[in-house]
């Protein structure tokens, strides 16, 4: 691993934060993942020139960047992807790190996905696609308990429920198919059976004919210690996972990479960016619960901290197709710990101020904005994972003391965050 950096500009110059479509020329430009509120993006714009467009105003993208001559687009969030924005910036002769619009489909359909590892022989989960509730509710016993309702479309990480009981597959499917808490999104449906097994996400650059893995990481789904509660879009993370082995790597690139870099191929898919395969390793072996096309969140805040490669240079290897020349360069651990809002994954609460951001951080701790915003200089919470923080060490042990001596020194009014992050890699009681 490379020497940490050591100030707040050079961590930012070697770790960009993902949540942002960043632009890359002679500097760096930030486009707000969601709408534009008239402010400076808050954390990422302390490093880069935030531009008010709208991250769906693809007429205006092109504009700006045909102006400032960008050389070079990074794309993060699902929705801009989905929508076709690379497509785009790629005909008016922008190169783009971050898939098309048909590659997309991968994350923005799980039917689609779904459909694509059927055909192309990568293991998954039994599931089957509904349009009709009266059908999806029909069909719910020949999954058993727990079962898995899913909504097809993008859904910010509030599609998919784990049901204990008929009760809640009831009320999942009549909440997503009738129900407008996803809009769109969840008018299509899948059912699928719940798998057991350690969970595992591997995300990996990728160029349509190589597959370059970065860390395996292990996110924390539920809200709560000991895994309770409602699912989240994340609570923490580790990385490494200590249970995937050098050995249960070759299986799953055997097994699902390489399955998936071949269907691909024989789809004629161009898919240039990051591929992120979220796992369970079952007693039969690894199955895909979903594919994401970009850096997953907060798993990328624990995984590149490890990266020892130049992430630039892996990008442009990707777009350009020259991955199969390059070698990625990790080691240590990390730790991420995710502060959330009280309410959250609900209705969480907003506008509480935070103190404690202002304090120096040691060289190898990252404090990643996520439901963040300033108002008067003052840092105040506008949503429900407010901040993800990570740490870097030689072991997870190392990095879990260091990310929770950093995440005791942040304070907000109805502040949660989980205590057992990593606590089972370590074997702490």
């Amino acid at each position: 691993m490379r020497p940490a950096p050591k100030s707040q500009d050079e961590k930012m110059a070697w770790f960009r934060e993902a949540k942002f479509g960043l632009f890359i020329h002679w500097g760096l430009y930030a486009i707000p993942a969601g709408e534009w509120k008239g402010q400076r993006s808050p954390g990422i714009g302390e490093y880069a020139d935030c531009v008010p467009i709208a991250a769906d105003d693809h007429a205006g993208l092109l504009r700006f960047c045909a102006e400032s001559r960008i050389a070079f687009a990074v794309i993060g969030p699902e929705a801009p992807l989905a929508a076709g924005l690379a497509d785009a910036l790629w005909a008016a002769g922008v190169p783009v790190f971050g898939p098309k619009q048909a590659a997309a489909r991968l994350e923005s359909s799980k039917a689609f996905a779904k459909d694509f590892m059927a055909r192309h022989g990568v293991p998954a989960a039994r599931s089957a696609v509904f349009t009709d509730p009266a059908e999806a509710l029909k069909a719910l016993p020949s999954f058993g308990l727990p079962v898995v309702v899913k909504a097809d479309g993008l859904a910010a990480g509030k599609g998919v429920r784990v049901c204990a009981s008929a009760a809640e597959a009831d009320a999942a499917v009549a909440d997503f198919m009738e129900g407008d808490a996803l809009g769109g999104a969840g008018k299509t449906l899948l059912l699928e059976e719940f798998l057991v097994g350690r969970e595992t996400t591997l995300m990996g650059f990728c160029d349509g004919i190589s597959f370059l893995a970065l860390p395996p990481s292990s996110d924390h789904k539920r809200l709560l210690d000991d895994d309770k509660g409602p699912n989240t879009g994340g609570m923490g993370v580790i990385a490494p996972t200590p249970e995937v082995t050098p050995e249960v790597l070759e299986r799953i690139r055997r097994e699902v990479t390489d399955k998936v870099l071949l269907g691909l191929q024989a789809d004629k898919i161009d898919y240039r960016g990051i591929l992120y395969c979220g796992i369970i390793l079952t007693a039969a072996g690894p199955k895909v619960l979903e594919f994401n096309v970009r850096f997953g969140d907060p798993e990328t805040q624990a995984v590149l901290p490890l990266l020892g490669s130049d992430l630039l240079d892996l990008m442009d290897a990707t777009v350009r197709g020259n991955l199969s020349r390059r070698r990625l360069r990790w080691s240590g651990a990390s730790v991420t710990v995710v502060l959330a809002s009280e309410g959250y994954p609900g209705a969480p609460r907003s506008g509480r101020t935070i103190s404690g951001l202002e304090t120096e951080t040691p060289p190898d701790v990252f404090l990643f904005h996520a439901g963040i915003k300033s108002e008067q200089g003052v840092w105040k919470t506008a949503g429900g994972r407010v901040l993800g923080v990570t740490a870097a060490g030689g072991s997870v042990a190392e990095a879990r003391d260091k990310a929770y001596a950093a995440a005791r020194s942040i304070r907000f009014d109805g502040m949660h965050y989980r205590k057992d992050i990593g606590a089972t890699a370590v074997r702490v009681p």
